[in-house]
């Protein structure tokens, strides 16, 4: 096990010394220990440990990134508001607004575990954006303080290491990748893979120990040839051999590579001061040794979004071997070990420079920015959540602007994708698009290094709902989703308030007295809405009818219950006048009706009308076994013969595998005109289930459907789904 050094305030202000000079910002430090030294005094760590080591480690990691002294004094203090015996405002008092903002930060992701599953981890995917959003220091600081509790990780259970591992690996990994940490990022790798999967790390330990002395020698030999012919050149330069993370080798292990096959086991960095001598120092490596075709990587010219920029090669060296070698400026490889937190500076004092500083920060880093964007586009905790784990945290590829700037995109994205990417607006007004020159579709995949121009029209009428189906990203996705759900809201409302108005007026009653506030007051607080705005989309999109309002303020003796069953039981079918309703209810002419959400029924299914308390009548199935126990509040209702709409219901196919059916089920219900609203699979071992959300129009349809659905290959079976 790794030996770490204990952390004293004497060793942590060393460390800051060597890039903070300011006196008052390093008292403010020394003010920052003091505090928690009387806090914590006496209190231990389950390592037995003195409590105040841990504030004092996690400082002291972020020296290394040449952290200012508001994110220190924040480290320290990072856990003094967990007991609430601490507020944001006493912080404020004795020190600043700035620092007890990054502890409020840090103590708002704190407050929950990130790891579990559901409503859980969407809340705390919340939290780190939110966290983010605000300050990107706050993050910085969560990662030092996971670090050094991964440090500490053995004193735990088997299954809080392997909990707390995976929730590493899944959330802050890849958060310290984004933000360029890798220093930080490799530690926590290795150390939660120790951890998740114990077996694996000693076992590659084990085999990388064993090449270890035969590797030593080969690339003490490699730096000898390479610096010979660098200093024939006069280029000054320093070369280090580079230990591959043991994580980094499993993933490749994992991916079913052999380990004799690994290329960069043996790997080399070479330092230079000029970015001009790292193109240099790659044609006289290639003069000595022969390069492997498909292995360069030029991320000088083209960096990644996290700033890492090097030049990287692999290459047939000695005896042989497979060499990866690495070739940047200092500069370069400052930026690749502290990625964001490079912009950390001292040079300048004064908040006009942190000013500075900070919106260089959150300008270098796409992700940054786009995070932002998503709390203010995002409708709900999933949302985020989905977005973080769909688009940030899987496979990327890099295409361009027409005038040369990259845009990072989700592996799989269209033209949709990319010009939501570039701005909300240019997604919303996109009428078409060009890639290398050529016109696409919208459904076009794109690739690494597609040059891709959007035609706008500042007429066009925006996203349509078939967009939804073509984009990959969540972040498209839901800004398509925000603007749809404007242009809803907009029309539900204009329409809620015409129904009002025109059933008032049927009714014979004055649309000013009836809205007045006191009814308006009754009516929101009957049906638990917040304002009659959205009173008016309620009633527009058919969520209540006109006349349940009016009867919420005119309401009469007899309940609803008992004048749904006095006006069925004296009529008879004969006495049906003509409806305009899809489903028509023997004796009463206008009445709220809901289609049940359980059984779905669509026209021509045999239905009866199950009466609600207050809410109309509900329409099931005959044969629905939510029915069963209430036959004292069913009554007789049919379909009209004429349908105005669509109707939704799910289906569930049983298949065997999972190659192609989906996309053969879906062909089916569109080339029969049913809609498919959602998809929903879940995967078996002996079977994969697909839970469809069709529209259809009546059960003729849906069954001659259901027919053709299972005469597709690898499908078992097809039924309609009663919850």
């Amino acid at each position: 096990m790794q030996k770490y050094p204990t952390v004293t305030i004497d060793l942590l202000m060393d460390e800051v010394k060597k890039y903070i000079n300011d006196e008052k910002e390093l008292d403010m430090i020394n003010k920052a220990y003091e505090y928690i030294a009387k806090k914590y005094f006496g209190m231990k760590r389950l390592t037995g440990d003195n409590f105040i080591i841990h504030p004092l480690s996690v400082a002291y990691i972020l020296t290394d990134l040449k952290a200012d002294y508001a994110t220190i004094s924040a480290a320290l203090l990072h856990e003094v508001m967990k007991d609430e015996s601490v507020t944001k405002e006493e912080l404020k008092d004795m020190f600043n607004l700035e620092i007890a903002e990054l502890v409020d930060g840090v103590n708002k992701i704190n407050k929950l575990s990130f790891s579990g599953d559901g409503e859980s981890e969407k809340n705390n995917n919340r939290k780190i954006l939110v966290g983010l959003s605000e300050d990107v220091r706050v993050i910085f600081i969560k990662l030092a303080d996971r670090l050094h509790n991964m440090r500490t990780l053995w004193v735990h259970s088997e299954e809080v290491q392997k909990e707390k591992a995976k929730e590493t690996l899944d959330i802050l990994t890849p958060i310290a990748h984004r933000l360029g940490v890798s220093k930080i990022k490799s530690e926590l790798e290795d150390l939660s893979l120790r951890y998740y999967k114990p077996d694996y790390y000693f076992s590659i330990v084990e085999m990388v120990n064993k090449t270890k002395s035969e590797r030593e020698m080969l690339v003490s030999q490699m730096i000898e040839n390479i610096s010979k012919i660098l200093d024939e050149n006069n280029i000054k330069h320093e070369i280090k051999g580079r230990a591959k993370s043991i994580y980094s080798i499993y993933k490749k292990l994992d991916k079913g590579k052999k380990f004799s096959d690994i290329y960069d086991l043996l790997a080399l960095r070479v330092y230079v001061d000029k970015e001009a001598e790292c193109y240099q120092v790659l044609g006289l490596i290639h003069s000595l040794y022969k390069p492997l075709p498909k292995r360069f990587k030029d991320y000088i010219a083209m960096p990644k979004p996290n700033m890492y920029q090097s030049l990287h090669t692999t290459v047939i060296g000695i005896d042989g071997n497979f060499f990866e070698i690495q070739i940047r400026t200092y500069e370069m490889d400052y930026i690749a070990e502290k990625g964001i937190a490079a912009h950390w500076s001292y040079k300048e004092h004064g908040s006009n420079n942190k000013a500075s500083m900070k919106n260089t920060m959150e300008q270098k880093l796409q992700f940054f920015r786009t995070m932002m964007e998503l709390k203010k586009e995002a409708n709900s905790d999933e949302e985020i959540a989905n977005t973080v784990k769909e688009d940030f945290f899987k496979d990327t590829i890099y295409v361009f602007t027409p005038k040369g700037s990259v845009i990072e995109l989700a592996k799989g994205s269209t033209p949709i994708d990319f010009a939501y990417a570039v701005h909300t607006d240019v997604g919303n007004k996109m009428v078409g698009s060009i890639v290398n020159g050529n016109i696409v579709p919208f459904d076009y995949e794109l690739h690494d290094n597609d040059v891709v121009k959007i035609n706008t029209n500042k007429n066009a009428i925006g996203p349509s709902y078939e967009w939804l189906n073509i984009v990959k990203t969540s972040q498209a996705r839901n800004k398509i989703r925000s603007f749809l759900n404007k242009v809803d809201k907009e029309k539900y409302l204009k329409n809620g308030q015409e129904f009002l108005n025109k059933e008032l007026r049927r009714k014979k009653l004055s649309i000013t007295e009836f809205l007045s506030q006191e009814n308006i007051d009754k009516i929101l607080k009957e049906l638990k809405l917040n304002d009659i705005n959205e009173l008016y989309i309620n009633i527009g999109s058919n969520n209540i009818t006109a006349t349940q309002v009016i009867n919420i303020v005119n309401s009469e003796t007899i309940s609803k219950e008992e004048l749904i069953i006095k006006k069925t039981a004296n009529s008879s079918l004969k006495e049906v006048k003509p409806n305009k309703n899809d489903i028509i209810v023997r004796g009463i002419d206008e009445i709220k009706v809901n289609v049940a959400s359980c059984c779905k029924p669509v026209p021509g299914d045999n239905i009866v009308g199950f009466i609600t308390k207050g809410y109309g009548i509900t329409i099931h199935k005959s044969d629905c076994p939510n029915t069963s126990d209430v036959s004292d509040r069913l009554i007789d209702v049919y379909w009209n013969e004429n349908i105005s709409q669509k109707y939704e219901t799910t289906i569930l196919v049983r298949s065997i595998t999972n190659n192609n059916v989906l996309l053969d089920v879906v062909a089916k219900c569109t080339n029969n005109d049913l809609n498919v609203k959602s998809i929903n699979t879940i995967n078996h071992d002996d079977e994969v289930l697909y839970e469809l959300t069709i529209s259809v129009i009546n059960k003729e349809k849906l069954d001659k459907v259901i027919r053709e659905i299972e005469l597709i290959n690898n499908v078992k079976s097809v039924s309609r789904i009663i919850k």
